[in-house]
């Protein structure tokens, strides 16, 4: 009896050390994966600013580390390369956090995209594309002029254009299936893809000094007067499945 109980105890001692060490190894791996975390939006958000400042081209990986408060090698192992780091700084900057969400898809465009009359969408793009550029701007103009001379920054610039064509005319298409556009589907596509570069918000707001807000209820009056009908505005509330399909 005396064998049986101490086999016993020593077998419930030896099953609940290795239940310690396994809760103390996963307490560990979710700090390190925090910590990953951290340190990647630190180096993000320091990448972008010395983009915008420094330009491209003449920022450095030791001068992004030294900013986010990492080593050089954090840096290296977290994103390769400087055109890679280039490349995740922008999508952050257009989604505005590290979802692997298009821009699209998020629900605030969506909300956009299912509003039927047509006046009060551009209105909402409007606002919502101001919030973009305050984002993005900026580093699209460091992008533009390290084109010129570096590769990486070329090919992103023409990504970028094409992501955006392509982002605008699903917005063309889907307000063409209103029945309220005053001008042919490809009209409203190159005329939302002309105005929403960045370099309209740069112009008006960094340079002028107009606040947000004044911007987007400007540019949503352009759109309305340059591709919207006055004389087939929706109804609240119709066409409102029409309005928003095709988005995806």
């Amino acid at each position: 009896m005396t064998r049986l109980r101490y086999s016993s105890a020593g077998s419930n001692t030896v099953r609940m050390y290795p239940m310690d060490g396994g809760v103390k190894r996963r307490y560990d791996s979710t700090r390190r994966r925090q910590q990953a975390r951290e340190n990647r939006g630190r180096i993000l958000a320091a990448a972008h600013e010395l983009f915008v400042d420094k330009g491209y081209g003449s920022t450095t990986i030791a001068e992004v580390a030294a900013a986010a408060g990492v080593a050089v090698e954090t840096v290296y192992a977290t994103f390769r390369n400087k055109p890679t780091l280039l490349h995740r700084a922008w999508d952050v900057a257009v989604g505005g956090d590290e979802q692997d969400v298009h821009v699209l898809d998020r629900s605030e465009m969506r909300a956009v995209l299912g509003e039927p009359d047509l006046s009060i969408r551009f209105g909402r793009f409007a606002t919502v594309n101001a919030a973009i550029m305050r984002r993005t701007a900026g580093l699209r103009l460091a992008v533009q002029g390290a084109a010129g001379t570096d590769p990486a920054a070329a090919a992103l610039l023409a990504e970028i254009d094409r992501a955006r064509l392509g982002a605008m005319g699903v917005h063309a298409r889907v307000a063409a299936a209103t029945g309220q556009l005053a001008v042919p589907e490809e009209e409203c596509r190159d005329v939302l893809f002309a105005t929403t570069d960045g370099s309209l918000w740069h112009n008006l707001v960094e340079r002028r000094g107009w606040s947000d807000e004044r911007y987007a209820a400007w540019l949503g009056r352009l759109w309305v007067a340059m591709l919207v009908d006055p004389n087939r505005q929706a109804c609240r509330g119709v066409g409102r499945g029409t309005a928003g399909g095709g988005v995806g």
